[in-house]
């Protein structure tokens, strides 16, 4: 039995652990009692994990009784090699892109089964984004998702397909079928357009970066509002963004 009688089978690192990821984009400050509700802890385990998760840097106190991620952690995080060597080769290109269009631009990478946001670039978005870096999103309601998803590993596709498909919006697309196509239809014209999917009144154009050939590293998108009657013209400066990164990301290897 690892931990205490209370809470058998859990270890002290495993229920910190647990503590941290209670949090998201939806719940990015929580009290002491949110956390025991969606971890199932004891108050009293909480409360003293809470204290020291604060006093290393983990967690910050912010307001009366109220914790939030600290900066520690986002220290730590920045050197994760995956996403900080892909942001720095990306960067430039999001930027050209960015100023080619002032529009949102957005650099996904997969993570599990969802989308994970690594960088955003906006200055006055003509349109609401619910997109944070570090926030994760589904794969199958997003311009980027999508795009990690047609060029994932068949058993990943499948796994995710062979479940429940949430509705996020009314043009979420929820029926497997349908989704099937379009992820086959991603991969032969190497790029997505959605409209309405994540977020009702924007639309995105994304494509993909292969580290190397037949091997996604991320995906980058453009959103723009949905009364932008054709998102065709955005296609090639997507593309051309997604290509860029890819040849720097094969360089890189090859140094």
């Amino acid at each position: 039995m690892a931990g205490n009688a209370v809470e058998p089978g859990r270890t002290v690192l495993s229920r910190a652990l647990a503590i941290l990821d209670s949090f998201t984009e939806r719940r990015p400050e929580q009290t002491l009692g949110m956390i025991v509700r969606d971890t199932g802890l004891a108050p009293a385990t909480v409360h003293r994990l809470l204290a020291e998760l604060v006093e290393w840097g983990a967690l910050e106190r912010h307001g009366r009784g109220r914790y939030r991620i600290g900066l520690r952690l986002w220290q730590l995080g920045a050197l994760a090699p995956r996403g900080r060597r892909l942001r720095d080769v990306a960067l430039p290109y999001l930027e050209d892109l960015y100023e080619a269009t002032h529009q949102v631009v957005h650099l996904v990478v997969r993570d599990e089964d969802q989308a994970l946001y690594v960088e955003k670039l906006s200055a006055r978005p003509q349109v609401g984004v619910v997109s944070q870096v570090g926030g994760r999103l589904p794969l199958h309601s997003t311009g980027p998702g999508k795009v990690l998803l047609a060029y994932a590993p068949p058993e990943v596709r499948e796994r995710l397909l062979s479940g429940p498909l949430a509705r996020v919006t009314p043009a979420t697309i929820t029926d497997a079928a349908r989704l099937r196509t379009v992820l086959a239809d991603i991969r032969g014209t190497g790029y997505c357009l959605s409209r309405d999917e994540m977020t009702m009144g924007a639309s995105s154009v994304a494509a993909p970066v292969f580290s190397r050939p037949g091997e996604i590293a991320a995906a980058i998108s453009v959103v723009v509002p949905s009364r932008t009657g054709n998102l065709a013209p955005l296609v090639p400066a997507v593309r051309a963004a997604a290509l860029g990164i890819s040849r720097a990301l094969r360089d890189e290897v090859f140094r």
